[in-house]
């Protein structure tokens, strides 16, 4: 710990940090978990659907939130990066699967590009009960 009590999130069943950031942090009461793509805890890259990968991304989110002690329904904001909005509707339809009412607060955004050529990228923060 590093007196101020914000420690990283760390979970070999979501993709390591490829980077200079972790997976998640943890952080008083709250829990930020860092865009994940549609990568598997093994690195390999889930190459199908935006729905595919929405759910890869999904599950990658969970198994941080896992690591830090919450679930998805803790989850109070999320980030949604997409290549294409035209494809909105699928990976909704995935999302909408995954979080119950009250629904978290949603931003979705079209971005030129994203890690490993994904079509979808999520990030997340979380409140401890």
């Amino acid at each position: 710990m590093n007196g101020r009590k914000i420690q990283p999130v760390i979970t070999p069943k979501a993709p390591g940090a490829i980077g200079p950031y972790s997976q998640g942090i943890s952080a008083g009461g709250m829990v930020f978990v860092s865009g994940q793509t549609p990568l598997r805890a093994d690195g390999s890259f889930v190459d199908g659907t935006v729905a595919e990968q929405t759910g890869q991304c999904l599950d990658n989110v969970r198994e941080v939130l896992l690591a830090s002690g919450l679930t998805m329904d803790d989850v109070v904001k999320t980030t949604v990066y997409m290549t294409d909005l035209g494809r909105f509707a699928e990976m909704n339809e995935v999302y909408a699967k995954r979080f119950r009412a009250p629904f978290p607060a949603r931003a979705t955004v079209q971005v030129s590009a994203l890690p490993k050529g994904s079509a979808v990228e999520i990030d997340a923060v979380a409140v401890r009960p």
